[in-house]
């Protein structure tokens, strides 16, 4: 927002993407702060409504919504629904007639762009589930033009996350610009409202940099900022990835020969799922000042009973002794939300440090309360 501010432009939304960090009492510090949500199911926009976060500044993503979610953000009036496809815009403008109101939408657009980053976080390009083709829009936008039950805002589009060179975004900017206005100058429809996603990197390497705010502001700007829409973006990594962390203790260190040595601490891949699903990398530190300990080479596993329970391989790390901590940095975006209870594993307590202070804002389950919606 304060690059934006910098360069004259301050009308712009920023809708924090609840699926990275989906605690209500982060999302509650984000509401102080102005933010909206970009949420992708109903229980997301529950939590941000809880949080207090304005319906009016909710935007509502995602390839699959059901009816009852649709109507759940109806009842609710969030501020657009981002639609990714023909058949949801139909059902859209259905259940709106159904309980006689609008739906205020945006139709997200494909530009098919590739992104440079892992595929499993790639949205943007063909073939990815993502968005509406962008052949297809103008047909589309037109045909929405017409819904009665419909309230057509603009476009919305996102390439992928961990996107450090901001030039990256040129393509996309290009073809949604020209979009646009060929929707404008051609079809003679109104577009008031630009979604331009998110996606901005984080450092999880130490050699790594952000990509600079400065620059991205200006080529938003550059692209968009004489089209008199209203801009709004979708940063989630970018803002929690690197305000947490998780913390593990050391169980055992493991040799089997003098090639190959290993350490198991206790949190595994139902902890933090990123390594096992896509082979993302986590900065892993000790906790303790180890400078003077021996530097060995380590597999970093965790206990669970798979092998891709495994964090990093022939990692450069001091010697630990059993009960030392660790941390993996890096771990507030996409760390608690995509934890799971696999091998029935209590999920990690969750802890807000703030000015000096530590709060518990969410708590260790006990094994009973896990058990408790599969008791008859």
């Amino acid at each position: 927002t304060e690059a934006f501010k910098n360069l004259g432009r301050e009308d712009i939304l920023t809708a924090f993407a609840v699926k990275s960090c989906s605690n209500i009492n982060v999302l509650k510090i984000l509401a102080d702060l102005g933010a909206g949500a970009d949420i992708v199911s109903e229980g997301e926009m529950r939590r941000a409504l809880k949080a207090n976060i304005p319906a009016e500044k909710i935007m509502f993503s995602g390839v699959g919504k059901s009816k009852q979610e649709i109507i759940y953000a109806l009842k609710h009036k969030i501020g657009v629904i981002n639609v990714e496809s023909e058949p949801e815009l139909e059902l859209i403008a259905k259940t709106a007639q159904e309980l006689n109101v609008t739906a205020p939408i945006s139709l997200r657009v494909n530009p098919d762009v590739v992104a440079k980053t892992l595929p499993g976080i790639s949205t943007g390009k063909k073939g990815d589930k993502f968005g509406i083709a962008l052949d297809l829009v103008r047909d589309v936008y037109k045909k929405a033009s017409k819904m009665a039950a419909i309230d057509l805002k603009g476009l919305d589009f996102h390439i992928g996350s961990q996107v450090f060179d901001v030039e990256e975004f040129r393509p996309a900017f290009e073809k949604v610009r020209k979009l646009l206005c060929d929707i404008r100058s051609e079809d003679g429809l109104a577009v008031t409202h630009i979604d331009c996603g998110g996606g901005l990197g984080v450092p999880y390497h130490p050699h790594e940099t952000p990509p600079n705010m400065q620059d991205y502001a200006k080529l938003v700007l550059d692209y968009f900022g004489d089209l008199e829409v209203k801009l709004a973006f979708e940063p989630g990594r970018f803002i929690s990835g690197n305000a947490g962390i998780l913390v593990s203790k050391l169980l055992y260190e493991k040799q089997d020969s003098d090639e190959w040595c290993c350490l198991i601490i206790d949190a595994a891949m139902n902890d933090l799922a990123r390594p096992a699903i896509y082979g993302a990398y986590h900065h892993i530190v000790p906790v303790q000042d180890n400078t003077t300990k021996p530097i060995k080479k380590y597999d970093i596993v965790g206990p669970v009973c798979e092998s891709t329970d495994t964090f990093a391989k022939n990692y450069t790390f001091p010697q630990l002794g059993q009960g030392d901590l660790v941390a993996f940095l890096t771990a507030g975006a996409y760390g608690a939300t995509m934890s799971s209870h696999y091998n029935t594993r209590l999920d990690a307590p969750e802890v807000l440090v703030e000015k000096g202070a530590f709060h518990i804002i969410k708590r260790r389950p006990t094994y009973d309360t896990l058990f408790e919606l599969e008791m008859i």
